[in-house]
């Protein structure tokens, strides 16, 4: 059996690109490196050609997406798998323009806030966040989407959620004041072109997400492990290898830090002591036991958003076979 994997390319993939990991028993894994809004070796646009076109066996998915598919097909072609390779807090993630307004959470009630699109995990996470920790109702401000929703949704005539104009540069817009904050995973090019144009949110990012971490207790969810369903009704057992050969990758891209010149960055080896000391010695946990807690909220945040008609049991996102992971 030949399985093609289409993954972004973190750290804890270089095992399955280079072939450190061995792949399950009669399975040949075919890996594709492909990003989401960027080109990557073998191209971009990762979600759409996982969810819309099946093109890949096994695939790295929008988490807000897959719920979003979910509940709207009962026989979704495509399963989840409990591991998640890619994971955000929401505070560290949000720009403000500095002559705004904005000092603390509380200031963004009203404001005019881009987002990449409405339902992009971080964009969910933060909105919910800032609902529940804050009292801040997404409901009272206006979205502003760098690009349209991959699956359509609607969201009533009662929220002001739009896309900006083809050839717009949203980081631009909040610098000039066209918008007050943006919540993105990193700042834009013309951003970092202009660090005087923006701030963070939070001055010290880094105590935000411990926060937030100490009140909620996980590092929140971004992206899915998903799989063809029917792929794993056949061979029951691939969810739990391929959870196995993720864990087994994990752990090597955690030794790749044994050697303190490994990365780029001149102290990658004490930012590392560093996170085990505050959030343990794996944040990124995988299996279902470990994260319902995350899902459910999640699944919650996307219900309250309109993004799915009703709140359902989080074990329906993945294959039975995993359930007791």
């Amino acid at each position: 059996m030949e399985l093609s994997i289409a993954l972004n390319r973190y750290d804890r993939h270089v095992p399955f690109f280079n072939g450190t990991v061995e792949p399950p028993d009669g399975v040949t894994l075919r890996p594709y490196e492909i990003g989401e809004s960027v080109p990557f070796r073998d191209g971009t646009d990762r979600h759409p050609r996982i969810i819309r076109d099946l093109e890949f066996d096994i695939g790295e998915m929008s988490f807000s997406t897959f719920i979003m598919a979910v509940a709207r097909d009962p026989d979704l072609p495509l399963v989840g798998i409990p591991c998640f390779p890619r994971r955000f807090f929401s505070p560290g993630q949000i720009y403000v323009n500095p002559d705004a307004g904005i000092a603390e959470p509380g200031d963004l009630t009203g404001k005019r806030i881009g987002v990449h699109s409405f339902q992009t995990t971080l964009s969910v996470l933060a909105k919910g966040d800032l609902k529940l920790d804050h009292g801040v109702a997404w409901e009272d401000c206006s979205w502003h989407c760098m690009r349209g929703e991959i699956i359509d949704v609607d969201l009533g005539d009662d929220v002001e959620v739009s896309q900006i104009g083809t050839g717009k540069d949203i980081g631009v817009m909040l610098m000039e004041g066209e918008i007050d904050a943006l919540i993105s995973p990193q700042p834009r090019q013309s951003m970092l072109d202009n660090p005087e144009g923006y701030r963070r949110l939070y001055d010290d990012p880094i105590s935000g997400d411990i926060t937030y971490f100490r009140k909620h207790g996980f590092f929140p969810i971004m992206h899915i492990m998903v799989m063809k369903r029917d792929v794993a009704d056949a061979r029951p057992d691939l969810p739990r290898a391929i959870m196995d050969m993720h864990e087994r990758a994990k752990s090597l891209a955690y030794s790749f830090y044994d050697d303190s010149n490994y990365a780029l960055l001149a102290w990658s080896r004490n930012a590392l002591e560093e996170q085990r000391e505050v959030l343990g010695a794996d944040p990124w946990t995988s299996g279902f036991a470990a994260n319902k807690k995350n899902v459910e909220q999640f699944i919650g945040y996307s219900h309250d958003q309109r993004l799915i008609d009703a709140v359902y049991p989080a074990e329906r996102l993945f294959h039975h076979s995993v359930l007791d992971s």
